[in-house]
């Protein structure tokens, strides 16, 4: 039974009194009784029904999560990707040093970067270790320069905006390259192209069938702060 025909039929007089109550007599003569207008009743009734239906059928929250096997259903979506024109200033200035350093040829150059920052970037050795040494002695060349072409490579590309920054009023994270927040095994045949630019073709196809991103990231938040710089960690 709906919640107007409930309403009705437990208070049929209020529908009814209007329309259909007869003459009442007083002393013998005869006194019409006085109708509202139509509208009146009409926006009465639909009043009634919109109190009727809340009281009786509450609506779901709308914070109410729909949920398929189990688990709420939470569909990501594609990471943004900003073009290199439209980077934040203290971005543009922060790739710009760290390209400088990559132009150089000279792996010392990237300490003018590393130390604008007040905490060193995370590179994924102990906070101990010179990031400087550390990238000549693991660089296949033995003097860094792989690392500087690797940098260079990365930052190229456009980058991922993402909203993960700890300042609440300005929490964009710019990560390079933009195909590092994407499934690797999905992946369309141009972006296939960028990634084979930018790492060696048995490091793709390795993380095609992983279907995890293994190579390095390098993220700068908006505020020009230099994050990261290095591969995921190995744990899943």
């Amino acid at each position: 039974m709906s919640a107007l025909l409930r309403f009705t039929t437990k208070f049929p007089a209020i529908f009814t009194a209007a329309s259909a109550a007869p003459p009442h007599r007083y002393g013998g003569a005869s006194t019409a009784v006085v109708r509202p207008p139509l509208g009146i009743i009409s926006a009465l009734v639909v009043a009634l029904f919109c109190v009727v239906q809340c009281l009786s059928e509450p609506p779901p929250l709308a914070s109410e999560p729909k949920l398929k096997g189990g688990l709420a259903q939470q569909t990501a979506p594609e990471p943004k990707r900003s073009q290199i024109a439209d980077l934040p200033i203290p971005v543009q200035e922060m790739r710009d040093a760290i390209l400088i350093a990559v132009a150089s040829g000279d792996i010392e150059e990237l300490r003018t970067p590393i130390e604008w920052n007040e905490l060193r970037p995370e590179f994924g050795i102990p906070r101990d270790q010179d990031p400087i040494e550390y990238w000549r002695k693991t660089s296949k060349d033995g003097s860094g320069r792989e690392i500087l072409a690797i940098l260079g490579n990365l930052l190229a590309d456009a980058p991922a905006k993402l909203p993960i920054g700890p300042d609440l009023e300005n929490n964009d994270v710019f990560v390079w390259p933009y195909l590092s927040e994407l499934p690797p095994n999905t992946l369309s045949p141009s972006q296939e192209v960028e990634l084979f630019r930018i790492m060696p073709p048995d490091v793709a196809a390795s993380m095609r069938t992983s279907k995890h991103w293994t190579w390095y990231r390098l993220a700068i938040a908006a505020d020009g702060t230099w994050h990261i710089f290095s591969k995921p960690s190995k744990k899943r």
